[in-house]
């Protein structure tokens, strides 16, 4: 090449480079998958299915909720891991992102290492509820009545659950022993606590909550340190446990190498379906209360929930199922 040919090409080549990056297109340009990986009519997969449409409104592109069940959910979160890191391939998992990897060994991946969250889209709080005839009405009540009886059973929808870890935490904290009873289900332990055979439950707000209604149960304390969700008037276990503090939970999680500017696009779009009035109407009729926490806030509170339930299994040895 000459002399002048270099110069040219001197010339024109800071007029290329922005012309090139004015035809890249905006994110995105095609539907974007949302594995579950949770069977169909499930929580994650009823809240998947309010929050897609506001989502997709938003970025102008359909949303596909895919059902991607097994292996406690590490199926759906592989795939996710294998997909190409460009935001058309998302995961949309529940608290057990953070026990499945006590539970699974060898998947190739670190769930800590692997997924940027892109935010909570809600929260579903726990409820410490008791028999109707139990002699307490309150936390410091509950605590007295098993320190003088101790053994108290309670009811959770399962070990390493939300509800059995708050129960451990109850326990610990309180100076307590109460004896857990593990369901498939918080209405099956809902039902037995309100016929009088549990003698507690700790469980969600909307599975326990008819059964307060009607005066079958009691309803004595949240799980979450802060009042919210359908029984948000009773207190927090924080007030008298200050270290407690667990919900369950649903969130958006894209591959960790997803480029920054399709993360921030795709969390305001999740953003968007939370602060949606007719969306947070329509989860809270599933007991679920809508939550704004971008990628930062929702990194943090699955931190703190991953610390919790690593100490609980290292203290107690629990083997999470």
């Amino acid at each position: 090449m000459n002399r002048r040919s270099l110069l040219a090409a001197a010339v024109t080549a800071p007029l290329v480079a922005p012309a090139i990056l004015r035809a890249q297109p905006a994110f995105p340009t095609r539907p974007i998958r949302m594995l579950v990986p949770y069977s169909p009519g499930g929580q994650s997969d009823t809240v998947a299915r309010l929050v897609a449409p506001r989502m997709a409104e938003f970025l102008g592109q359909n949303m596909v909720v895919e059902n991607r069940t097994g292996a406690g959910g590490s199926i759906a979160a592989g795939l996710v891991v294998q997909a190409a890191a460009d935001g058309y391939t998302l995961l949309f998992e529940s608290f057990a992102f953070v026990v499945v990897p006590l539970i699974h060994h060898g998947l190739g991946f670190d769930y800590e290492t692997a997924f940027a969250p892109i935010g909570q889209a809600v929260a579903l709080p726990y409820v410490l509820a008791v028999r109707k005839d139990f002699p307490a009405d309150d936390l410091p009540g509950f605590i007295r009545a098993v320190k003088a009886n101790p053994g108290a059973t309670y009811g959770t929808p399962g070990v390493g659950s939300p509800g059995h870890l708050a129960g451990v935490l109850l326990e610990q904290q309180g100076g307590i022993r109460l004896e857990h009873v593990p369901y498939r289900g918080g209405a099956d332990a809902a039902r037995d606590c309100g016929a009088g055979t549990l003698d507690a439950v700790i469980i969600t707000a909307n599975s326990i909550k008819p059964f307060i209604d009607d005066n079958r149960a009691k309803g004595i304390a949240l799980t979450s340190a802060d009042q919210r969700g359908t029984l948000a008037m009773l207190p927090p276990m924080a007030r008298t446990l200050p270290d407690i503090d667990l919900t369950s939970w649903n969130g958006l999680f894209a591959p960790a190498a997803t480029p920054g500017p399709v993360q921030a696009r795709l969390e305001a779009a999740l953003a968007h379906a939370t602060q949606d009035p007719d969306t947070i109407r329509r989860l809270a009729l599933t007991g679920n209360d809508a939550v704004t926490a971008g990628g930062a806030a929702f990194g943090e509170r699955i931190a703190r929930d991953r610390a919790v339930v690593k100490r609980i299994v290292r203290e107690t040895g629990m083997k999470i199922e």
